[in-house]
């Protein structure tokens, strides 16, 4: 009896201690599941630190990309306002200088003009004086006076001053070559130049081979005149021969042909006095 009290009582022992033993051990487990969780949530928490730390080192990073591109941007652009800077001196410098350029040459023109005015007021007045003197009891067309760009033209049918292929003047020429002659000594300033001109008929006879050499044969016929008996000096005397080569109006007619047989008598102003008059416009 005792026995089995005895045994008894170590079962119900050992049972209790059993049950003690699960309880505790469901606690622990239960502490464990919690720390579990605890743990997880820290570790989770420590990667979403860890992932925001380096979204913002990578932020900082980028950040520091930008600073460094805007600083060479504006290093960059320091350097074009420098460049800009120089060019815009250097242009100015050179529009300063055109404008200076301009500026003289306008000058340089204006003078010009002031000094063809001077001289077309002159040529006119030439031109006044031989109209009145050469058309009196001479035909219109066989003589016209012309003022261009500070030159007179004289030109005069050959058959005023010339027989038919022939270079010898005319007696009736002398007293148109007087009176051209009286005009240009009162203007000893400026030079004349006789330019004798032919049709397109051939011709070749005694010391004239074509048309050449009686265009220039008649110009220093009236070369001669001017000089010897009328005192016109040298040194002013330009004969030149034009030939068939710079006519009116085609040689196609008779009438044609008689306009194209002329002599031209150019009064002009030598080139050196037309620039010292320019010069001394310009220096006003």
């Amino acid at each position: 009896m005792m026995k089995k009290i005895t045994a008894l009582l170590v079962f119900s022992a050992i049972l209790v201690s059993s049950c003690v033993s699960k309880k505790q051990y469901a606690e622990l487990e239960t502490n464990n599941a919690k720390t579990k969780d605890e743990l997880l949530e820290v570790e989770t928490t420590l990667q979403k630190y860890l992932i925001e730390s380096e979204k913002q080192t990578a932020q900082v990073a980028s950040l520091n990309e930008q600073v460094t591109s805007l600083k060479e941007d504006k290093s960059n652009a320091l350097k074009q306002v420098e460049n800009l800077t120089v060019l815009s001196k250097s242009s100015s410098e050179g529009i300063n200088k055109v404008i200076s350029q301009l500026s003289e040459k306008d000058k340089y023109i204006n003078g010009i003009r002031r000094a063809m005015t001077q001289k077309d007021s002159l040529n006119l007045a030439i031109k006044y004086h031989l109209t009145k003197n050469l058309t009196d009891g001479i035909q219109d067309q066989d003589i016209q006076v012309n003022v261009e760009k500070t030159v007179v033209f004289i030109s005069i049918s050959d058959k005023l001053l010339f027989k038919s292929g022939s270079y010898n003047v005319t007696d009736k020429a002398y007293n148109v070559l007087e009176k051209i002659a009286k005009v240009v000594n009162n203007q000893p300033d400026m030079d004349v130049m006789i330019e004798g001109h032919t049709d397109t008929t051939p011709i070749k006879r005694n010391l004239i081979q074509d048309n050449w050499d009686l265009s220039a044969l008649r110009a220093t016929s009236i070369t001669r005149i001017l000089q010897y008996k009328y005192g016109v000096k040298p040194q002013r005397l330009i004969a030149a021969g034009r030939s068939q080569y710079v006519p009116l109006v085609a040689n196609d007619t008779k009438e044609n042909k008689s306009k194209n047989r002329r002599t031209k008598i150019i009064i002009m102003p030598r080139l050196n006095q037309f620039f010292e008059l320019l010069e001394e416009d310009t220096a006003e």
